[in-house]
C-alpha cells in the first residue's frame, strides 16, 4: 500500500455528549465498549476498527461526521434489531445496485446527535 499504510484502524464522531453517545453505539448499536480515557473520549470496536467517539477539540472539527456504513451478513434482522432497540429510522432496507455476484442493500438510522449512518449487506 502507499506510504505504508496497511488498514484502517480508527474512525472518529465528535459530539456534545460522549457518554450518551458512547451509550447508544455500545447499547442499541451492539459495538463492544473497549476503554475510556477520561470523561470525554471513548473507544468501541467496530470489526477491528475502533470508533472513537469524543468532544471536538476545536471549532474546526465540530462538524458532523462523513457517513459511515457498516457491513452487516443480514441487513433485514440487522435493520430490525436496530430499530427494535430504538433508533431512529430514516429509510429502511433498499436495493442500492446489482453486482455481478450479489445485490447491495442499504438502511440508514440517525444517532441521538442527527448524524447519518447506514447498514450494508449483500444478499446473494
Amino acid at each position: 500500500m502507499p506510504a505504508g499504510i496497511s488498514r484502517l484502524r480508527q474512525i472518529a464522531i465528535t459530539t456534545k455528549n460522549v457518554a450518551a453517545l458512547t451509550a447508544f453505539y455500545r447499547d442499541v448499536v451492539g459495538f463492544t465498549h473497549l476503554f475510556d480515557a477520561g470523561p470525554n473520549l471513548s473507544f468501541l470496536d467496530v470489526g477491528g476498527v475502533r470508533l472513537m467517539i469524543s468532544q471536538p477539540s476545536a471549532p474546526e472539527v465540530d462538524h458532523p461526521p462523513s457517513l459511515l456504513y457498516y457491513l452487516v451478513a443480514d441487513i433485514d434482522a440487522a435493520h430490525a434489531a436496530l430499530k427494535a432497540r430504538g433508533a431512529k429510522e430514516e429509510r429502511p432496507p433498499g436495493l442500492t445496485a446489482r453486482m455481478p455476484d450479489h445485490e447491495l442493500w442499504t438502511s440508514f438510522f440517525r444517532d441521538p446527535d442527527g448524524n447519518l449512518f447506514a447498514l450494508m449487506g449483500e444478499k446473494r
